[in-house]
Order: C-alpha cells, then structure tokens, then sequence
C-alpha cells in the first residue's frame, strides 16, 4: 500500500489532474484549478516585471499574467511549438497563465495512485509538487498550483 500524499482522504477518493509536459517530464495540475487551455498567442512583455514573468495576455478582455514556467522549474529555455498551450489557473482570487510545452490529456487518479514526492528536483521545484504516481508505468508529478509562486511573489503579482 502506498502512503497518500492526499493525507486524510480516503485511498478511493478520485482527484482529476490535467497532465501536461514540461522539459520530457510528465507533469499534472487539479483540474479543479485549471479554467482553459489556451493555444499559444501573442504573449506582450511587461517592462521591470520579474523574470519569471513572460508578459500578459488578453483573454476576452481580462489581462492574465503568463509565468515562464520553465525558469520556475529551473529548465532551459524552449523553442515554441504549435503544441504550446498557455494552461489558465485560478488560484485563489487571482488568475494567471503558465506556458508550457505540450497538454496532453485529463486524468483521473485515486489517492491510492498517489504517492507523497520523494525528493524530487532542487529545493525551489520541490516546494510546489504535491505528489507522484506511477500510474501505467509512467511517472507523472503532481503539482499544487498555489505554491507554484511563493507568498512575495503572488504579491507581486497582484501589482503588474
């Protein structure tokens, strides 16, 4: 049996993961946070905005901060493809885009699919994976959208 990052739920409870990759990785964010999946458009820098920032986009009218997630997750940089998506979250009472290089489908995992992350990546990374699972044979890391940015940095956010 393996031990649950989903902590006190129960080993049949099934969560939804958007998986998407990043760098040859495998990764998956709740889709209780994801909005919309976005092709990749136009992405307008915004002058002093912290590296990690790509720029902003409008969405229907509604500014939406893009964050490069490859620096975040300390990958190089990376030629954009038509499978580039820009994945809409909401997190908390802000929205905001990450870019990363492909989608791939909407899983559905069972807490008992989910093992707490080992220690993955560097210190930086490990702070926003929520889990692994080896479902099928394949690693998928498990993000936890919110603290994708640390507290100072979704404050800075909030100010572009």
């Amino acid at each position: 049996m393996s031990k649950s990052a989903a902590g006190s739920h129960s080993q049949n409870e099934t969560t939804q993961w958007v998986k998407f990759s990043l760098g040859g990785e495998n990764y998956g964010i709740r889709v209780l946070k994801v909005q919309e999946i976005q092709r990749y458009s136009e992405i307008s820098p915004i002058p002093g905005a912290p590296s990690y920032v790509l720029g902003i986009i409008n969405l229907r009218g509604s500014v939406i901060s893009v964050l490069n997630t490859r620096e975040k997750f300390g990958l190089p940089d990376y030629e954009i493809t038509d499978d580039s998506r820009i994945v809409i979250l909401e997190v908390g009472k802000q929205i905001i885009g990450i870019l990363v290089d492909s989608v791939a489908e909407v899983i559905s995992l069972q807490a008992s699919d989910v093992d707490i992350a080992p220690n993955v990546g560097n210190d930086e990374t490990a702070k926003f994976i929520d889990g692994v699972s080896n479902k099928g044979g394949e690693l998928l890391i498990l993000l936890d959208a919110e603290k994708i940015l640390n507290e100072d940095e979704w404050e800075d956010l909030s100010h572009l």
